[in-house]
């Protein structure tokens, strides 16, 4: 007799599972020949859209618009405005507010007015050009201090309160106050916004978007057309990166080449340039900060008082979601006994900024950062001893909005290891004597941690669905509600499919993801893709599975225990079958081998209207230590030495982890150190270029990069496989790198805090630099 295998033991050996194994199509990825959207054969007769927007004024009511010429255009099949939309002209998530085209208004610097139709791409977008638009100019609001004054937001004000934040205040022995900016980001995904429309029957509309919300393109084509959701069909194999900027932002692109589509009857495709891609779409949301922290004698927290000031752009977009998840994540990893943590979601004549990886968490948790850095130079300390000091621990471990933190343990062993293990103090010795034996170049070293909560904090979206089949050759089709945008979801649930069954991974075919195969589904975002889509994967395998155990045991006369799948072969007790010989008695027995898998994430409670209950299933760990050496005559900087240490819980695949840790981290460290959006006075973006924006590249890579998984008990929480979500929290590692320049800057002048804001480029190093050197002499 063998026993049965459980997943979730974790002394099971397992075939898939934990293995680091290569990208489903990393073969075709370096080999060039993984299809995107640009890359489909087009059908006989594809049209071409490019939208059309007005290049003078930022903001400010439409006069009149001369589409004559664009319309004459050699090339030019039709042009379309608001009129033409069959349904509603609205393509936002859920506020009404996104209009398709502008209507009366120009409301941000490229907003879309109108469409061109043409024969190729290059005609259209030679025509587009030729549009006459007379606009009476408004000032426009572009600074979160504009709407501030202005008093204008999209969103009402949200706060959470814990304790008396007032009484711990006055109690506290020191108090420090200070205020920084914080950059935007652009998502500079390698794939741009493109999406292709096919009119169907009676209607239908089948969309290829490269999106990670398919269901929404669904509903928002649906929308614009005026036809049922059960009419159109969104479809995506692969994205050329993503990264939050194609969650809700790919709607609108979807739902222009579908009215084109609808109006002509002709397939439509549309591919946005960079420039315009990086001019229309909206980007991470920069912030203002205030404020004010009081602690005792030795550096521990008493109470805070935050603001962030969040320029969200002229709508909505997911800016809800966004901004709650920077005030859950304002405590780092510090315990604030009393605390007022508030946000204002203000509204600038500007693009609507979006999701990006860490989804307001980064922004959240690099303000807290700054308080501790803040708290230690004015304390002659260590900031690493402050952070220490101030963790979540057994007597105090409740957030401000209320979760405890369960694994606080966890936090404090990586740590501490990584403390070891970066040779954090003696090299702390290192940059002080080099800073003491050298005037220009300065180093700064910083250990930061990461605590960062997975699931959706909007509760219902934390479901997903899946389909899997079992054919009679013992093959298996996959299929689920999750995109792929590079980071490995594909193959990480197919790993656990295979794994459920028994086979090798050449007998699971993965297939696009498709609204007509798995329906209602949510975004691919908020790190929960691989927690939700394994889990229901693995459900509907199991059902599967379960029933041709059923069946097994009533044709052998056996219990369970005697059978067991593996190999490929079904074993029951001393006879082994072919899992197609299994497969093909089943269906002659009118077995069913097919199951829709359904999965919802525990635990989860949250109201947002009170502030009450647990918003999160877990929290991810981490730790990064960064060394750097700044040019305080030219505010250059280069980033020495990095060492991260990152919990994963048990890894489904170890490869593809270490590969979004990496990456994550240098996103990040992009975010907080190069890239640097730039608006002009009237509101036009002037960064809207490689040219002008500066990502990191391979020589930015840090010449020292020690990257390791935190070797822990895996998931206290049933995850699949007791694995822990990889895709955002690597981001927030790289606050290392700014809090070491940080560090850096504070060494020109000692217990002065330097006024340093993100992105720390030159020209920041520079300016706070000179600060500091003002304020010594002063």
């Amino acid at each position: 007799m063998t026993a049965q295998l459980d997943p979730n033991d974790l002394t099971t050996p397992l075939k898939h599972v934990r293995k680091a194994l290569p990208h489903d199509s990393a073969a075709k990825h370096v080999s060039g020949t993984a299809t995107y959207i640009d890359d489909m054969v087009e059908p006989v007769g594809t049209l071409h859209v490019v939208p059309g927007w007005s290049r003078q004024a930022v903001r400010g009511r439409i006069l009149a618009m001369d589409l004559e010429e664009v319309q004459a255009s050699p090339g030019v099949v039709a042009v379309l405005t608001t009129k033409d939309v069959p349904g509603k002209n609205d393509c936002s998530s859920a506020f009404g507010d996104d209009p398709v085209f502008a209507e009366d208004e120009i409301l941000f610097y490229g907003q879309v007015a109108f469409a061109v139709v043409g024969e190729t791409r290059d005609l259209a977008r030679k025509a587009a050009l030729k549009a006459k638009i007379d606009i009476a100019p408004i000032t426009p609001i572009l600074t979160a201090e504009d709407a501030v004054d202005a008093d204008t937001t999209v969103l009402p004000d949200y706060q959470f309160r814990r304790g008396s934040p007032e009484t711990g205040m006055n109690a506290a022995e020191e108090i420090l106050t200070g205020s920084m900016k914080i950059g935007g980001q652009e998502h500079f995904y390698l794939e741009g916004q493109v999406a292709m429309a096919q009119p169907q029957e009676d209607g239908g509309m089948l969309v290829y978007s490269s999106t990670q919300h398919p269901t929404e393109i669904q509903h928002t084509v649906a929308k614009v057309l005026g036809v049922p959701d059960a009419a159109v069909t969104a479809e995506v194999r692969r994205m050329g990166g993503g990264f939050g900027g194609k969650e809700s932002q790919a709607n609108q692109w979807a739902a222009l080449a579908s009215i084109a589509a609808s109006h002509t009857g002709r397939t439509c495709k549309i591919r946005l340039d960079r420039d315009d891609d990086m001019i229309m779409t909206g980007k991470r949301h920069d912030f203002k900060v205030n404020w004010q922290v009081g602690h005792d004698s030795e550096g521990r927290i008493r109470a805070v008082d935050m603001e962030f000031l969040a320029r969200c752009g002229y709508s909505v977009d997911l800016s809800l979601g966004v901004n709650d998840r920077t005030l859950f994540h304002a405590d780092s990893s510090y315990f604030y006994p009393d605390a007022l943590i508030r946000s204002r979601r203000l509204r600038t004549d500007t693009c609507s900024n979006t999701a990006f990886r860490g989804f307001g968490g980064p922004q959240g948790m690099l303000a807290a950062e700054r308080m501790i850095d803040a708290i230690a130079i004015s304390l002659d300390k260590d900031p690493l001893e402050i952070r220490k000091l101030n963790f979540y621990d057994g007597e105090r471990n409740l957030t401000p909005f209320g979760m405890p933190v369960e694994e606080f343990q966890v936090m404090h062993d990586l740590i501490a290891q990584l403390e070891e293990s970066s040779d954090y103090w003696a090299r702390r010795d290192d940059v002080r004597f080099f800073n003491e034996n050298n005037a220009v170049l300065k180093k700064g070293l910083a250990l930061t941690p990461v605590k960062f909560g997975i699931s959706f904090t909007l509760k219902h979206l934390n479901q997903a669905g899946a389909l899997v089949h079992l054919y009679t050759d013992g093959s298996i089709h996959l299929n689920h509600g999750g995109t792929e945008m590079g980071q490995g979801l594909y193959q990480k649930v197919a790993q656990v499919v295979a794994e459920e069954f028994g086979v090798s991974l050449n007998k699971v075919r993965i297939t696009a993801t498709n609204t007509s195969k798995v329906p209602n589904t949510g975004p691919t975002a908020a790190s929960s893709g691989t927690d939700l889509n394994a889990m229901a994967a693995k459900l509907a395998a199991k059902e599967i599975k379960n029933r041709l155990i059923t069946f097994l045991c009533e044709l052998h006369q056996c219990g369970p225990e005697a059978i067991f799948f593996g190999d490929n072969k079904v074993v029951v007790g001393d006879q082994s079958f072919a899992l197609s010989e299994v497969a093909k008695l089943a269906h002659m027995a009118r077995i069913q081998l097919s199951h829709a898998g359904y999965y919802a994430t525990p635990g989860i409670t949250w109201e947002r209207e009170s502030a009450t209950g647990r918003p999160f299933y877990y929290f991810a760990f981490g730790g990064a230590c960064a060394e750097v050496t700044i040019d305080t005559m030219t505010g250059e900087m280069t980033v020495d030495r990095v060492d991260i240490l990152h919990d994963v819980g048990h890894s489904l695949n170890p490869a593809i982890d270490l590969g979004q840790i990496e990456g994550g981290f240098v996103q990040g460290m992009g975010w907080l150190t190069t890239e640097e959006l730039v608006w002009d006075e009237k509101g036009r973006l002037r960064t809207h270029a490689p040219s002008t924006y500066k990502i990191p590249t391979a020589s930015d890579i840090p010449e020292e990069f020690n990257v390791r998984l935190y070797e822990g008990s895996g998931n206290p929480q049933a995850t699949v496989y007791r694995s822990k979500a990889v895709g955002e929290p690597p981001v927030m590692l790289a606050n290392a790198v700014f809090c070491a320049i940080n560090d850096a800057v504070a060494s020109l002048s000692p217990g002065v805090v330097p006024n340093l804001d993100a992105p720390a480029t030159p020209e920041a190093i520079m300016k706070a630099v000179q600060d500091m050197r003002r304020r010594k002499i002063s």
